[in-house]
């Protein structure tokens, strides 16, 4: 799977977790020099508290558009520590 934003692609990986319709890719297939670490957190009741990233491409800037969950709840293990997208961020094979 291929996470592209702004013609690049930001994460690729074999690896991807499926939670609720989205991918998870795990951190170390993110491409960690679009990621710029966000202030703004949100939660979720069975996955716990979410993380975000703005993602900067070519002077480009997606606000919010990458969450993770750096402790999850016991259900949501699996995706501990892995991220997914929003914000005209696509998702293909």
């Amino acid at each position: 799977m291929k996470a592209v934003w702004n013609d690049t692609v930001i994460a690729e990986s074999a690896n991807t977790l499926i939670v609720e319709n989205k991918h998870y890719f795990p951190m170390d297939d993110i491409e960690k020099e679009y990621f710029v670490k966000s202030d703004h957190n949100t939660r979720c009741p069975w996955k716990g508290k979410a993380s975000y990233f703005h993602i900067e491409v070519d002077s480009e800037f997606n606000r919010n558009a990458a969450w993770y969950y750096p402790k999850t709840s016991y259900a949501a293990r699996p995706i501990e520590n892995h991220v997914a997208f929003c914000n005209e961020v696509k998702v293909t094979e």
